[in-house]
């Protein structure tokens, strides 16, 4: 908890800027020392909680915000969110558009969504496809994709899939994840690498 320089030199600071309050708030209240007990115990709170919430935030702000980053060229880190699936941001003709990773699906699938914010017109398309999913057999429509982007690897021309069902995400299958030399899971990241 405390090997990081930076955090040390932030309870240094907030551990002085306790002392020089709770110094002035004694010398001010010294004849009403009841009331002074109140404010120091309200501050002491406070300051624990600012205390608590600068050293864990790194933490709560990867279990809740989890983000993708590129750690070399061509290698992409992606941490574990607390729903246990991982999360992409790819951009689907120019258009940010959040993918979970499923190894288990053949195809990118779009949802219709995701594919009209993508300027694919959904009216257009002809849902004469079928697919097997947890939720029963849906139809689906074949599209090509103008460009599909993560991060600064960029593909054009790239086939997937609208579904007509209800899906709350963007599913970002197999055809997509074997164009990467390296796939790896472990400690609770997966790693991508072109």
């Amino acid at each position: 908890m405390f090997e990081d320089p930076d955090r040390i030199a932030n309870a240094a600071y907030l551990g002085l800027l306790l002392a020089a309050i709770g110094g002035y708030t004694f010398v001010s209240h010294r004849k009403s020392l009841g009331k002074m007990a109140q404010y120091a115990a309200i501050w002491g709170f406070i300051f624990l909680g600012a205390i608590v919430a600068a050293f864990l935030w790194q933490d709560l702000q990867n279990d809740l915000l989890p983000r993708q980053s590129v750690v070399a060229a061509g290698t992409i880190e992606v941490p574990r969110s607390a729903d246990g699936h991982f999360y992409l941001m790819l951009d689907v003709n120019g258009t940010p558009t959040r993918f979970v990773v499923d190894t288990g699906a053949t195809d990118i699938v779009l949802t219709t969504r995701d594919a009209a914010a993508a300027g694919i017109d959904i009216d257009s398309l002809i849902f004469s496809g079928r697919a097997a999913t947890a939720n029963g057999e849906v139809q689906t429509a074949p599209v090509w994709l103008d460009t599909l982007a993560l991060e600064d690897t960029l593909d054009t021309g790239i086939r997937a899939v609208v579904n007509r069902g209800e899906m709350p995400e963007s599913l970002l299958g197999m055809s997509y994840l074997n164009r990467f030399s390296r796939l790896e899971i472990a400690n609770g990241r997966l790693v991508l690498q072109r």
